[in-house]
């Protein structure tokens, strides 16, 4: 405990882990607040960390994080990573506006340099979109003084198999102090993630037009892809902004609509409550006893959705090979420290972020 923030506090517990010293203390009440005393409040702004108020049965606790260890970043890593990423996500770009074929015997040098800068209208709002997610989480984290590493870009095949990346992610590299912890580190993803492809998706859609025959008849959201059309599922925030902006039943979309799209697609995958997931994430911290059952019912209910796309099997199987067969939750430093009621609204947002990214059909052809 630092020399200056004893006098203030009954009791603490200082636990010392490899990148951190996390301390729980009970404050004096005749300090405790709200607000803090003036003492005690001088006494915190020299504390070497971050802290924050926790509202418990036997008084208010303060719970200080004071960094011990500093990791070197392999950031070169990360870069090349950006870069392939970015490169193969605007080849698929240049086929979803149409100006490239998926097939690659049919590039030539030229032919593909001429190609890219139209892929940029998909590209660049897609890894945006990424980008803040991940860095919705990376910043939560390190406000906390949490062991985070910054986002890893996954390269993926680019079309006709795949969009050129599946995603990107942060390594938490320690144990989370408590569940509100989890919960904010969980949520600022999906929340910075949407903040962007919401404007994006409206752009985008503002700039696309109406399904020419024979699309004109079916309804949803068309787009170029590998020498086809491809049928984006509607959402609920796809309908809603579709018929706000262009007004028609069938529309083919911009690119920067298509990165919207995929956007809103991340954010719903994401929010899925099972596993290490976002949604698993913002489930534990909500329901820690909870998390188990319900993450195996969402998995079957996942497996189930594949009678509508093919797309949920992937997924169903991909998050199970990603979570080695376990759909449980890791445990938190401090399981009963209960969650703050402020941070109600967060889940309150998530949920309805996942209610209205939901596409029960994400792909047709």
């Amino acid at each position: 405990m630092a020399v200056g923030l004893a006098p203030f506090l009954v009791a603490w517990r200082t636990t010392p882990l490899h990148d951190r010293e996390v301390v729980d203390a009970l404050v004096d009440p005749a300090y405790a607040g709200p607000p803090e005393s003036p003492e005690l409040g001088a006494a915190l702004r020299n504390w070497p960390g971050t802290y924050y108020w926790s509202e418990e049965q036997d008084g208010r606790h303060l719970v200080l994080t004071r960094p011990t260890a500093r990791v070197r970043e392999a950031w070169m890593v990360h870069a090349v990573l950006f870069l392939v990423v970015l490169l193969l996500v605007t080849i698929t770009g240049a086929v979803v506006a149409d100006v490239l074929p998926a097939d690659p015997s049919r590039w030539s040098r030229e032919f593909l340099l001429g190609a890219l800068p139209s892929g940029l209208w998909f590209s660049l709002p897609l890894m945006a979109i990424l980008l803040c997610h991940e860095l919705g989480h990376y910043l939560t984290a390190r406000h906390y003084q949490l062991n985070v590493s910054p986002p890893f870009f996954i390269p993926g095949a680019p079309p006709p198999f795949g969009i050129g990346t599946f995603g990107a992610f942060i390594r938490l590299r320690t144990i989370v102090n408590d569940r509100r912890q989890l919960l904010d580190v969980g949520a600022a993803g999906p929340i910075a993630g949407f903040a962007v492809a919401l404007p994006l998706l409206w752009i985008g859609m503002a700039h696309s037009h109406a399904a020419a025959p024979p699309l004109a008849g079916k309804t949803g959201l068309w787009t170029p892809f590998g020498g086809q059309f491809l049928l984006l599922g509607d959402s609920l925030i796809t309908m809603l902004l579709r018929r706000a902006t262009v007004g028609e039943q069938s529309i083919m979309l911009h690119p920067t609509a298509v990165a919207g799209w995929f956007g809103m697609f991340v954010t719903m995958l994401n929010l899925l409550p099972m596993g290490q997931l976002d949604g698993g994430h913002i489930l534990y911290s909500a329901f820690p006893t909870w998390h188990r059952r319900v993450a195996r019912l969402f998995w079957l209910l996942t497996i189930g959705l594949a009678w509508l796309s093919w797309t949920w099997l992937v997924w169903g199987v991909l998050v199970l090979l990603l979570s080695r067969g376990r759909l449980d939750h890791p445990p938190v430093l401090d399981a009963y420290r209960p969650l703050p009621r402020s941070r109600l609204w967060l889940l309150l947002i998530s949920l309805m972020l996942f209610v209205l990214t939901f596409a029960p059909v994400p792909f047709r052809q």
